[in-house]
C-alpha cells in the first residue's frame, strides 16, 4: 500500500483546516492499525504456546503481517509529518503557493521516503515487541505443565508473588498495559511511564528508572515495548481470582 494514493486530497482549491481534518482521520487509521499489530502479537503467542511442527511456518506469516503493519505505520506517518511541514511553510508564504501544495507534499515525501531503512522497520517499536514476547514464549518449556505445578501451589503465596511482580513502581498499583524498558529490564505501566517522561520533557530533564538501585538514568520512549506476556498473566491471574471468589464457598 502506498500514500500516493493520499495525494488527491490535496487539491489547490482545498483549505489548510480541511487538510487537517484528513490528517486526522490518517492518525485514526495509525490507532486502528496499532491495535492491529498489538492482536497479531497476541495470535502470535497463542501459536508459539501450542505445540506443534506447522508452529514455524505460521509464526513466519504473522512476522510479515506485523511487517506490512510496520511498513503502513511508517508510511503515514511519514506522510502526516511532511504535510504538516509544508503547510507550515505554505501559512507563511504568498496564498498563491496554496497552488503548489500537492507537488511540495509529493517531493518531500518521495524523498523522506526513499531513505527510511528496512533496519528501521524491525525496530519500530511493535514489531521490537512482537519478536521478544514470541522469542520469550517459545523459550516456555510446557505451558501445560506450568500451569498445573502453579495451580499445586499454596494460593496466598502465589498471589502475594504476583502482587510483587505485577506491580508498578511508579503508581504502586497493578499493572495494565506493562511496558519493559530494553535497557534495563524493568516494567512500568504504560500510562505512568509515558506521563513521566513528558513531564521530565517539558521540564528539560532525564528520566531515571523509578526502580530502586537501578542505574538507567535515561528511561526514553524508544526503550519501552509492550510486554505481551506479562499482560496476558496479569488477565489470566485477574480472572482466576474472580473465578476464585465468586465460588459459593468465599461468597458472603
Amino acid at each position: 500500500m502506498s500514500c500516493f494514493r493520499y495525494f488527491h486530497v490535496l487539491d489547490v482549491n482545498m483549505s489548510l483546516s480541511t487538510v487537517h481534518s484528513t490528517l486526522s482521520s490518517l492518525k485514526t487509521c495509525l490507532t486502528d492499525i496499532g491495535t492491529g499489530m498489538d492482536i497479531v502479537t497476541d495470535v502470535a503467542l497463542d501459536v508459539a504456546e501450542t505445540a506443534g511442527s506447522e508452529n514455524d511456518a505460521v509464526l513466519k506469516k504473522l512476522e510479515l503481517m506485523m511487517l506490512e503493519c510496520a511498513k503502513l505505520d511508517q508510511e503515514i506517518n511519514c506522510f502526516v509529518d511532511v504535510v504538516n511541514c509544508v503547510t507550515a511553510e505554505v501559512r507563511n508564504q504568498e496564498p498563491e503557493a496554496m497552488f503548489r501544495l500537492k507537488s511540495l507534499v509529493k517531493d518531500k515525501f518521495t524523498e523522506r521516503h526513499g531513505r527510511l531503512s528496512e533496519g528501521e522497520l524491525q525496530n519500530h517499536v511493535k514489531m521490537a515487541s512482537f519478536k521478544e514476547n514470541v522469542r520469550n514464549a517459545l523459550k516456555t518449556g510446557n505451558p501445560e505443565a506450568a500451569e498445573n505445578m502453579e495451580e499445586e501451589l499454596d494460593e496466598d503465596i502465589a498471589v502475594t508473588q504476583s502482587e510483587v511482580n505485577f506491580t508498578c513502581p511508579l503508581t504502586q498499583v497493578e499493572m495494565v498495559n506493562p511496558m519493559k524498558n530494553r535497557k534495563c529490564n524493568h516494567h512500568y505501566d504504560r500510562d505512568a511511564i509515558t506521563g513521566m517522561i513528558k513531564a521530565r520533557q517539558n521540564q528539560k530533564k532525564k528520566l531515571r528508572c523509578p526502580v530502586v538501585g537501578c542505574g538507567n538514568t535515561d528511561v526514553k520512549q524508544g526503550d519501552l515495548i509492550l510486554d505481551q506476556i506479562m499482560k496476558r498473566q496479569i488477565q489470566k491471574r485477574e480472572t482466576t481470582e474472580a473465578r476464585f471468589w465468586s465460588t459459593p464457598t468465599h461468597q458472603s
